[in-house]
């Protein structure tokens, strides 16, 4: 999601010197302790470069409430907001954050797009996935050259158990980015879901090849491990092998 110069000269400014022992994290030493909102910006972004998800979204949403109202930028950090409540796994707060950027004047085109592909996220993680389809075909005018939505699209398809709407959104991500391994690994989980398996194998192993120690390749292997083999020259499918963790 693009964010404004305020954004981007605090990151600069986060990049962080060695600090005193004062219970500061290093990353955040070279920010400013107060309220401020360039000082809360640099906070959630140094949060971001972390990983303290809960922590980044907490900033981003003081630095919005430093501002009027009215200031697009409050919009932007509101969304930027909801992004990171999204990555901490609490998507009630994501949805109120994200609401209130798209409520606001800040976002404009591919902007307002990201904001409802995040709103879609976060629906779906509350298991509302009338409200997910919803925001994500408004998003579509602004992101369609977007990979990641297609992905999601075609996730949400799944949940939805709506084949055709899996296929045709899989096949789009696949068109944009052939060789994502996440994307791979979906397209996999697509195709297993229609009944293809010969294709879920090979989108598999393609994406196990791409990420052989990241998490869609892991998640690959162990796809593979549990699903049907080809045919044996008997035609008689041999049984997939047995996952270890299944008999535990």
């Amino acid at each position: 999601m693009i964010l404004s110069a305020l954004l981007a000269a605090s990151l600069a400014s986060a990049q962080a010197e060695p600090a005193p022992k004062l219970g500061i994290p290093q990353e955040v030493f070279k920010c400013e302790l107060d309220k401020g909102v360039e000082s809360s910006v640099c906070r959630a972004l140094a949060a971001q470069k972390a990983g303290r998800w809960a922590d980044a979204a907490a900033e981003f949403e003081g630095a919005a409430a430093g501002l009027k109202p009215d200031d697009p930028q409050a919009s932007r950090l509101l969304a930027a907001a909801g992004n990171m409540w999204i990555a901490a796994g609490q998507p009630g707060k994501a949805a109120a954050a994200l609401d209130r950027a798209l409520a606001g004047k800040g976002l404009f085109a591919e902007q307002v797009g990201e904001a409802l592909l995040d709103r879609a996220r976060a629906a779906e993680a509350q298991g509302d996935l009338k409200t997910a389809r919803a925001k994500l075909k408004l998003a579509v005018e602004t992101i369609s050259a977007d990979p990641f939505y297609w992905y999601f699209s075609a996730a949400l398809a799944v949940r939805e158990e709506d084949v055709p709407t899996a296929k045709l959104a899989i096949a789009r991500a696949l068109t944009l980015a052939p060789n994502d391994p996440t994307i791979l690994f979906e397209a996999g989980h697509v195709a297993s879901l229609a009944g293809e398996e010969a294709k879920a194998r090979d989108y598999w192993t393609r994406a196990a090849a791409a990420d052989p120690n990241g998490p869609s390749g892991s998640a690959a292997k162990r796809a593979l491990g549990l699903s049907p083999v080809p045919l044996t020259v008997s035609g008689t499918p041999t049984p997939a092998p047995t996952d270890p963790a299944s008999e535990r």
